[in-house]
Formats: C-alpha cells, sequence, structure tokens
C-alpha cells in the first residue's frame, strides 16, 4: 500500500535517512520511485539561457555574478524568434521540456513582457514550459502564468543556517517569499537546491526537510552538483563524495515521493556510472544539450547512448496541466 507523502519531517528523521546503509538507502528510494512513477523512464529538459550575466547578486557559485571575472561574456535579453527557434531545435532532439533562464536579480515589467511572449511561443510548440528570472512578486507571478508558464524555478540552494556562507545579497526568506507567489499563482515549482558547496550533511538535510515540509512539495526538484568554476568564491572547493551526491538523490526522492527529481549542473563532470546510480535512487529527469544556462553539459548523443545501454525511455511531461 503506498503512503501518503509527510509534510511534517524532523531534521533527525532526514539526518538519519543520509546515515542509512548505501544500498538499504538505494533500495528504499527505488522502492519509493516506482510506487509513484514509471520504472526506466527519464524526462528530457533543456535549459536556454536567455539573458547572460551582470547578475547584482553574490551567489558564491555562480559565474553570472557582475562581482566576479570568471570571463563570461555578457548577453542581453534574447530575441523571441531566436528562442522559439532553440526551443524547436530541442525539441527535434528529444526534449520534452523548455526551460529559459535569465540572470536577473528580479525582472522588470519591460522584461515580464517579452518573458511571456516566449513563453507562449514555446508553449505552441507544445513543450512544458519553465522559467528562472530571479524573484517574483504575486502580480509578476500572475502574468507569467496568464502567458501560460507551466513551472517555475527558483531554488533555495542549501539549508537556511548555512545560506549566507553562500549568499548575502537577499535571505533565505526572500526564496520562499517567491515560492509562495509563484503558488498562489496556481503554476507548479521547480525548487531544490546545490551540493558540494562545502555544507555538512545535516545542511543537506535540512535543505530537503525544508521543501518536504511545504504545504505542497515542489512538483519539480533539481539536485545540482556545485561545477568549481575559476573566478568564483568556490573555485578551489574540493568534490563532494559521488556516494555523498547520490545519498541526496536518494532521501530527496524518500521525502518527495511525487516530484520529478532532477538531475542538474554537474553532470558533464559525472561518470556514465555515477549517473546509472542517480537513476537507481530515483532521479527521473536530466537537461538535455551541450549547455546548462553557461557551465557544460553532456552532449545529446551522449546521452542518448546512455539511456540505451541502461534500457531505459524518455516520458513526456504533462503538458498544460496547471492550466487546465
Amino acid at each position: 500500500m503506498t503512503i501518503a507523502p509527510r509534510h511534517d519531517w524532523t531534521v533527525d528523521e532526514v539526518e538519519a535517512l543520509f546515515a542509512l546503509p548505501f544500498a538499504d538507502l538505494i533500495h528504499r528510494a527505488q522502492t519509493v520511485h516506482r510506487e509513484h512513477h514509471p520504472a526506466n523512464t527519464v524526462q528530457m529538459s533543456t535549459l536556454l539561457s536567455v539573458k547572460t550575466g551582470a547578475c547584482p547578486e553574490d551567489c558564491a557559485y555562480c559565474p553570472q555574478s557582475v562581482r566576479y571575472d570568471t570571463g563570461l561574456d555578457r548577453e542581453a535579453l534574447m530575441a523571441v524568434d531566436d528562442v522559439v527557434t532553440r526551443a524547436r531545435t530541442a525539441r527535434e532532439a528529444g526534449a520534452t521540456r523548455f526551460c529559459m533562464g535569465a540572470a536577473w536579480r528580479s525582472p522588470k515589467k519591460r522584461d515580464i513582457e517579452v518573458m511571456s511572449a516566449m513563453i507562449r511561443g514555446v508553449r505552441e510548440l507544445g513543450m512544458e514550459t519553465c522559467a528562472t528570472l530571479g524573484m517574483l512578486n504575486k502580480e509578476q507571478a500572475r502574468e507569467l502564468r496568464d502567458a501560460g508558464l507551466d513551472y517555475y524555478n527558483h531554488n533555495i540552494d542549501t539549508s537556511p543556517e548555512y545560506y549566507d556562507k553562500i549568499i548575502t545579497t537577499r535571505d533565505f526568506q526572500d526564496r520562499l517569499d517567491t515560492l509562495e507567489a509563484v503558488r498562489e499563482a496556481g503554476m507548479s515549482v521547480c525548487c531544490g537546491g546545490i551540493v558540494g558547496m562545502g555544507e555538512t550533511v545535516r545542511d543537506r538535510a535540512r535543505m530537503l526537510q525544508v521543501l518536504a515540509n511545504l504545504e505542497q512539495h515542489p512538483e519539480s526538484v533539481p539536485i545540482n552538483q556545485l561545477v568549481a568554476v575559476p573566478g568564483t568564491p568556490l573555485a578551489n572547493q574540493a568534490p563532494i563524495d559521488p556516494f555523498d551526491f547520490i545519498r541526496t538523490i536518494a532521501v530527496a526522492r524518500i521525502l518527495m515521493p511525487s516530484s520529478a527529481v532532477r538531475l542538474s549542473a554537474g553532470r558533464e563532470q559525472m561518470s556514465d556510472e555515477l549517473q546509472a546510480l542517480a537513476f537507481l535512487a530515483g532521479a527521473n529527469s536530466i537537461f538535455y544539450g551541450e549547455k546548462l544556462l553557461t557551465t557544460g553539459n553532456p552532449d545529446v548523443e551522449h546521452d542518448r547512448r546512455l539511456l540505451d545501454r541502461l534500457g531505459m525511455r524518455t516520458a513526456p511531461g504533462v503538458i498544460g496541466a496547471t492550466h487546465a
């Protein structure tokens, strides 16, 4: 019998999941996964940076911050037609979900108008739409919903306790306020975090506890592995132990059984074997294509070969489910 999802986890309970023997944790996560999702199935998503660089925030991991010299070229907001063309190419390559990211602290009114046109153009292709544009107020969230946006991505990044070690230009509550605005507008929430930034296991447990204890679980939970970009404050951060990364995927699956757990940034540094373990632990979506915003990603053909080797098939998203 399927057990109803919980929203009352304690951080000690979550940390205890991280401490399980590895095989036991993976078995539990895969059991939960098969109760809530088709086995051996992964959704393909493509993420395009529609406006790159010059962000005023000081996120320690981000090459798009204006505060760091990472050699990144700044690019103005793309034209709507160019974005739709890229979405069409992604669809032809097998993607069913198209995500648009812009390096803003918060979009201005004119930015929302342009983004709304992009969203309408992508939805006309029959693709699921997602955007990540920084902080939103309630009015902005409603405008994006009215344009047909399916998902809004706004990660909490890490635990509330570790947050000010990574970002000082906004606080943790600002993140939660944007998530509330997105929920009130009737859109689905895409929210996860980054591991490997020097946080403790308890920080990872606390980050996932915050997400799992929201009144409604995020429909999409991206788990990112830090990409240590030269020029950022985390450039010399030691890589996370691969098994610790897989544990984070597995615990996210157990805590939020119906959510899509998305294997996100850092895949270029992952072996095929590590990615296979991530799928076994409950990841059921990957970003597809050569880039994830501004950092590398495995190429399309490599991904296809990997999924073929694993006997996995692609699955569409639920188009328009939030706008019925």
